[in-house]
């Protein structure tokens, strides 16, 4: 039994995740596009600093420890809050991986060149 592409299953699971919970993107107005793009930036950035709080970060506090399960949980929260903004703005698994392809060879030419000047257009093509 060929097993499923994982990317694209985990597109499909988020959907019918946020289904569940009454999110729809089919038919949603520019007006709801806007309010979810927003809902769903603020859902990652509130991730990241939950993530944060698993690393011990506070340099004046010896109490603390890294907490490498929950850093894993919150980075699969990530996942889900990504995915589901993709899906709004109406990527596809597919469409993800093509923009992270052409965006990652940007990065390596980045690298290559020493990444010395800021060029914004050198990611139009993503």
């Amino acid at each position: 039994m060929e097993s499923p592409d994982q990317l694209h299953e985990m597109f499909h699971m988020q959907k019918a995740l946020n289904e569940r919970i009454g999110v729809r993107v089919e038919g949603m107005s520019e007006k709801e596009k806007t309010k979810w793009i927003l809902n769903y930036s603020r859902a990652v950035t509130q991730e990241i600093a939950e993530l944060t709080d698993t690393v011990p970060w506070k340099w004046w506090a010896n109490y603390q420890k890294f907490d490498a399960q929950n850093a894993r949980v919150e980075v699969v929260d990530l996942f889900h809050f990504v995915i589901s903004l993709a899906q709004v703005l109406g990527m596809k698994a597919d469409d993800v991986f093509e923009a992270y392809v052409k965006k990652n060879e940007v990065n390596f030419r980045r690298q290559a060149s020493g990444y010395r000047v800021k060029d914004e257009h050198d990611s139009r093509h993503v």
